[in-house]
């Protein structure tokens, strides 16, 4: 597949032109490899308009999340590479900046562009650098309060940046009236915005020329003022354009173009439509917004799952205790399908909360409802509940409030990588005091972990599971902390949630090479119920535990450090995890074969351990 050259010198029938062969390009890359589909698609006009105006090799393009990157990532040398998005070894879902200079940062979480972006700003004038600072968000991460801390602050720095939000449903500002409607529309047309600039260079030139510009300044604003609703951006200190068509690549590019040359920070508002281009992804947005190889002539999924999920196991049963307890009400931060709430919010609309991308928000109202005496369940994905921590010790963990927090994709996630694992609730919801962390393995543990934390736990309490559905474990173990699934005498093999079915599994390879293998389950986390696990470890002198995880603040940690105390000497012992650095994309299994979690790696490990000491 061929690259695309530099956009600076093309013409905007050849751009529109570009615009259709990406859109086809992208369609055809998404429905092989799976991905974020409509926000793709929505964005193309716009990631053009970009791409002619500015050089993104130095100049800096923030994508706030990131997900609608598959276009520039086709337009800076990948373009070749897209059937290898979100594979293993192949390119990621999310700018990359060791994939390409044209990445200006990482970009998974929502609401962080507009800091970041100013950040960046600052530094160009700090370091007397040259380069434009451009940031892309999507209405999305206005939910979210970290946008307006920058945004805040970006109005009022007086950086020459531009904030382009992506607005494709969300209502912003206030109708306008027809006079307003009409001004707005001056203000946009090209000749306008050119006049504006030549005027502002020449009252600048002289002493007297600056006076008087400041004077009509003022007289102009007034009149604006009158006439027009102040947006909150001009509010902020943002010199506002817009709204723009979004499906416009001509007017797009004009408007960029003068942006990018305003001394002082400029908030370009685009109109668009997610899924732009696809009928399927057109008329149903949420569906296509993440989505696994799917038919491009109707849309409908490659390979579609029979198997029940956690997310879908969790939405049900939560309905059920809904049901029997008026009390029980659902939050969650703008994931209401993929936490498996969809069902909830259907039948119980009074008592479900979606807050938006806001989990900080999320957990204290949480903590409000819990204090007076509603039970509310928090369903978030891990990696996006790692911004509610300090709500968690504040708001939650003082009062000893009864909250409970369902994580959701707890462990390896696959495709969506570094930024999506959920690998370190572990080690931050250990610390909080009074909470309870539970880790059910099967379907009906959840289930019955789940009945537990709402009616029989008292404090706040978490429950986490991973994404999809069950590992070769079925079975309903949940009654204690920990439990023996199955006994012997050579070594102990310790593990919780996920990776319980390759543990049995491991045991059982373990049994034909003539070794007992004890293995131990942990159905609760924090507190770590460490004697059944000391008991054990006494008993065989060996010991391997597995956890998907980072290898920091484990319960690996936690098992060895009770080991020492009690002054148990081991022959052998392993701790095996995802290690100490971030973990790469790719599928589930390749992941846990790379950290060396699956039932090869684990089967080789215990060996090992085994031969210790011998």
């Amino acid at each position: 597949m061929n690259e695309f050259p530099s956009l600076h010198k093309i013409s905007d029938r050849q751009a529109e032109e570009l615009c259709q062969e990406l859109r086809d390009r992208v369609i055809d890359v998404v429905s092989q490899t799976g991905g974020h589909l409509a926000s793709n698609l929505g964005a193309v006009e716009l990631t053009v308009a970009l791409h002619r105006v500015y050089d993104t090799g130095r100049d800096r393009l923030v994508f706030d999340v990131g997900h609608q990157c598959y276009i520039h990532k086709m337009l800076t040398g990948r373009n070749g590479r897209m059937e290898t998005l979100r594979t293993f070894g192949g390119i990621a879902g999310f700018p990359k900046p060791s994939e390409s200079k044209h990445d200006a940062c990482i970009a998974g979480h929502a609401s962080t562009a507009v800091s970041t972006a100013l950040g960046m700003a600052v530094a160009r004038t700090r370091m007397g650098d040259d380069y434009k600072v451009v940031a892309l968000l999507g209405d999305g991460s206005l939910t979210g309060g970290l946008a307006y801390e920058g945004l805040s602050m970006a109005g009022q720095s007086g950086e020459p940046l531009v904030i382009i939000l992506n607005d494709n449903g969300m209502s912003i500002d206030a109708s306008m009236g027809g006079v307003a409607q009409y001004l707005a529309k001056q203000r946009l047309k090209t000749p306008y915005l050119r006049g504006k600039e030549i005027y502002r260079k020449i009252m600048h030139a002289t002493p007297p020329g600056r006076g008087l510009y400041r004077g009509i300044h003022r007289v102009k604003e007034a009149v604006k003022a009158t006439l027009l609703p102040c947006s909150m951006f001009e509010n902020m200190g943002f010199q506002y354009m817009g709204p723009v068509d979004g499906h416009d690549v001509k007017a797009l590019t004009r408007q960029l173009s003068y942006a990018s040359r305003v001394n002082g920070p400029v908030l370009l508002h685009v109109k668009t439509v997610k899924g732009k281009g696809y009928g399927p992804a057109e008329k149903n947005p949420d569906a296509y917004h993440g989505t696994g190889p799917f038919r491009k002539e109707d849309g409908a999924p490659r390979y579609p799952s029979k198997a029940e999920s956690f997310s879908g196991r969790f939405g049900k049963e939560l309905c059920a205790l809904a049901r029997e307890d008026k009390r029980v009400c659902a939050l969650t931060a703008a994931m209401t399908s993929g936490t498996g709430l969809s069902g909830f919010a259907e039948e119980f609309p009074d008592r479900f909360f979606d807050v938006g991308i806001a989990e900080e928000h999320a957990v204290s109202m949480t903590a409000g409802m819990a204090k007076q005496g509603l039970i509310p369940v928090f369903a978030v994905y891990s990696t996006f509940f790692q911004r509610s921590y300090d709500m968690l010790i504040h708001d939650i963990a003082i009062d000893k409030l009864h909250a409970v927090f369902c994580v959701d994709r707890a462990g390896l996630v696959g495709d969506d990588g570094e930024t999506h694992h959920g690998l370190f609730d572990l080690g931050f919801l250990k610390t909080v005091p009074g909470i309870t962390v539970l880790c059910p393995a099967s379907l009906d543990e959840l289930s019955s972990m789940l009945k537990r934390a709402v009616h029989k736990i008292s404090g706040p309490v978490a429950v986490r599971y991973p994404r999809g559905g069950e590992n070769h474990y079925s079975e309903d173990h949940s009654q204690a902390p920990a439990c023996v699934l199955r006994q012997g005498s050579d070594i102990t093999l310790v593990t919780f949630g996920s990776l319980t079915g390759s543990i049995l599994l491991v045991a059982e390879r373990l049994a034909q090479a003539g070794i007992s293998a004890e293995v131990v389950k942990l159905n609760q986390i924090v507190p770590l119920p460490t004697e059944s696990v000391l008991e054990s470890m006494k008993k065989t002198g060996r010991m391997l535990l597995a956890q998907e995880c980072v290898s920091m603040g484990g319960p690996g940690e936690v098992v060895m450090a009770a080991a020492a105390a009690e002054g148990i000497v081991l022959k052998g012992a392993a701790l095996c995890s995802c290690g100490e650095n971030f973990v790469p994309h790719g599928t589930i299994p390749q992941l846990r074969s790379l950290c060396g979690l699956d039932v090869e790696s684990l089967y080789k490990k215990a060996l090992e351990v085994m031969r210790d000491g011998n």
